[in-house]
């Protein structure tokens, strides 16, 4: 059984919640049970959006630093690999992901921000990448995930000085999709994701893959991958279903089943 991270279902919304003692630090035993949680989330039908969420007062403050100081190269690089691998199975679940974030998400913390679809920040959030300031860079997306959301200059600022950015100006420069009052944030993400888990489940998960898989392509082969991915739709029942609806009823009426 998880010790330090779960996975709770409700009305279509699984949020899987980090809660290791006092600051969510990530270490190995966390970052695997997180692994787990998004491999569950991802395969469960009775999950169709999720919600990563590290409590009410903090998200997650960062890698388990102790831990790491004591590893050389070698021992960093195993570990860092399969900090890669959890994390990336995080932003490949095949469902609209919304992390929830209050107090303070830092370092590995938000890098495992990073991986949602969308960011929903507390008023009182600080997050950042403060591991210039140990003498190390980010090592789970912080160099990669960062630049493709805000691009390379904002980046390298965030990067380069390791300060803590706050709620508003994470909003104006994209690195927030909302902020809200600290205690309106696990409710708002709550929101958001039942309103995605009302849709189309198949065509979310390839509007996600297309999204995702296609900025890493040249754009002819990002456009083959859309046209392909647009076409396998239509031989889904959800596509039927919501063709049918729609001529029949109009826009937004259509219940999908995910087949």
């Amino acid at each position: 059984m998880p010790e330090f991270v779960t996975l709770q279902v409700e009305d279509g919304v699984g949020t899987i919640r980090l809660d290791r003692p006092k600051m969510n630090a990530i270490d190995e035993q966390l970052h695997l049970e997180v692994r787990a949680a998004a491999t569950e989330a991802g395969e469960r039908a009775d999950v169709r959006a999720v919600v990563l969420y590290g409590g009410e007062r903090v998200f997650a403050a960062g890698a388990d630093i102790k831990a790491m100081s004591q590893l050389d190269g070698a021992g960093m690089r195993e570990w860092g690999r399969e900090l890669q691998d959890s994390f990336r199975t995080v932003a490949r679940i095949p469902k609209p992901v919304i992390a929830a974030i209050t107090g303070y998400a830092l370092g590995g913390g938000y890098e495992l921000a990073l991986c949602a679809d969308f960011r929903v920040l507390g008023s009182k959030a600080r997050i950042g990448q403060p591991e210039i300031l140990l003498g190390v860079i980010p090592g789970a997306g912080g160099t990669q995930r960062l630049a493709r959301l805000v691009g390379p200059a904002k980046a390298k600022d965030l990067v380069f000085t390791g300060r803590h950015v706050g709620a508003e100006e994470a909003l104006e420069i994209g690195l927030a999709d909302a902020v809200v009052p600290d205690a309106e944030v696990y409710e708002t993400a709550v929101a958001m994701a039942r309103k995605f888990a009302a849709g189309p489940p198949l065509a979310l998960a390839a509007a996600k893959r297309a999204v995702d898989e296609g900025l890493e392509l040249p754009l002819d082969e990002a456009l083959t991958l859309e046209t392909t991915l647009f076409a396998e739709l239509f031989d889904t029942e959800d596509q039927k279903t919501g063709m049918s609806s729609f001529l029949e009823s109009g826009p937004g009426k259509a219940q999908f089943t995910g087949r």
